[in-house]
This record gives structure tokens, sequence and C-alpha cells, in this order.
């Protein structure tokens, strides 16, 4: 049970990362040509390796991290209209999938900490 929620964080993870790059720089950025709001996706690089390798610390911290990215797409979705909206959804459900997922994690290796 473990590896597949630790296969779905790392998935989630990854497709937040390339949605955030590609909404902020081709497919809906803020002004034409990109942005730089697409350094939002940096903050999401800092967790990928512990996520990937199943390090229960890196789990319980970007539970955290991730909740901004999630507050964003409740924001965009309700001010946004159009593909930015969409994006916004998208990215909302990514970082609640992501959180539901590293959460389940923490607390099945709970008793092997």
């Amino acid at each position: 049970m473990t590896r597949k929620l630790r296969l779905a964080a790392t998935l989630a993870l990854g497709l937040l990362l390339a949605l955030c790059l590609a909404w902020e720089l081709w497919l809906a950025p803020l002004r034409p040509g990109g942005s730089f709001l697409a350094l939002k996706a940096l903050p999401l690089i800092l967790p990928f390796a512990g996520i990937f390798k199943g390090k229960r610390y890196t789990f319980q911290w970007s539970s955290l991290l991730i909740l901004a990215y999630l507050a964003e797409g409740a924001t965009r979705a309700w001010s946004d209209t159009g593909l930015s909206r969409q994006l916004a959804f998208a990215e909302i459900a990514l970082s609640a999938a992501f959180f539901a997922a590293v959460v389940a994690y923490a607390r099945l290796t709970r008793a092997a900490a």
C-alpha cells in the first residue's frame, strides 16, 4: 500500500510541476510570452527526491507546502476565466491528490518511525 501511495504522490507532484510550468509559460500566462509566475514551480522541485525515495519526513513537510498550491488554485478558479480557470481546477485536483497521498503515507508509516 505504501508503494502505491508513494507512486501516487510522485505522479501528482510531477504532474503539478508540469502544469505550473505549462500554465505560466505557454497555455495561459498572465503576459503574452510567459511570466515570472512560472517560478512558482521551483518549490515543487525540493520534495521530489524525498517523495520518490519514500522519506517519511519529506512526506510530512511537503503536506504543508502543497497547501499554498491548493490555495492558489482555489483563488484563481474563483477569479480567472476561460482556460486559466480550467487549469486552476486541475491545480486543485492535483494538489488535493498529492495531499491525500502524503497524509495517508505518513499515517501508514507512523508505527514504523
